[in-house]
C-alpha cells in the first residue's frame, strides 16, 4: 500500500467519523426534545384525568336544593 492510499483512507475515515459525530449530536438533541414533550404531555394527561374524576364525582353527588330562577 502506498502512503497516498493510506492517507486517503485515513482522510475518508476521519470524514465519516466527523459526520457520524454530528448525526449522533442531532439524534441526541431530537431525543431530548421528545422526552421533554412527553413529560409535558404526561402532566397534561394527568391533570385532565384528575379533572374528569372530579367531574364524575360531582355528577354522582346528590343534587342539593337548587336556588329558584332569578325571575321568582
Amino acid at each position: 500500500m502506498t502512503t497516498q492510499t493510506t492517507e486517503a483512507r485515513i482522510d475518508a475515515l476521519e470524514e465519516k467519523i466527523a459526520f457520524q459525530d454530528q448525526v449522533i449530536e442531532d439524534l441526541n438533541a431530537a431525543v431530548t426534545d421528545q422526552w421533554r414533550e412527553i413529560d409535558t404531555l404526561k402532566r397534561l394527561v394527568t391533570n385532565l384525568l384528575d379533572e374528569v374524576k372530579e367531574m364524575e364525582l360531582a355528577a354522582r353527588a346528590p343534587a342539593g336544593r337548587e336556588p329558584p330562577p332569578p325571575h321568582y
